[in-house]
């Protein structure tokens, strides 16, 4: 019996979504874009930002939960 293969993409690291970010701003500031690459590399550009906003606000939720729950000794 074969095992079910999963075909999504595996999920972006917030570095990686970072690091493609700023290339596209940095071909974009260098008009290394045509027109039709300059538009399809904004609409990259906005997913990528949501994927990284959405992350780092995952995060920051996560931290604070931990800190709520695990209060640190201010004596320690």
């Amino acid at each position: 019996m074969k095992e079910k293969q999963n075909n999504s993409p595996a999920p972006v690291k917030y570095e990686q979504a970072f690091a493609e970010l700023q290339t596209i701003v940095r071909r974009m500031e260098n008009d290394e874009l045509d027109i039709d690459q300059m538009s399809e590399q904004l609409r990259h550009a906005q997913q990528l930002i949501r994927l990284c906003k959405d992350k780092l606000t995952r995060t920051d939720e996560e931290i604070k939960k931990i800190l709520s729950e695990n209060p640190t000794d201010p004596t320690v």
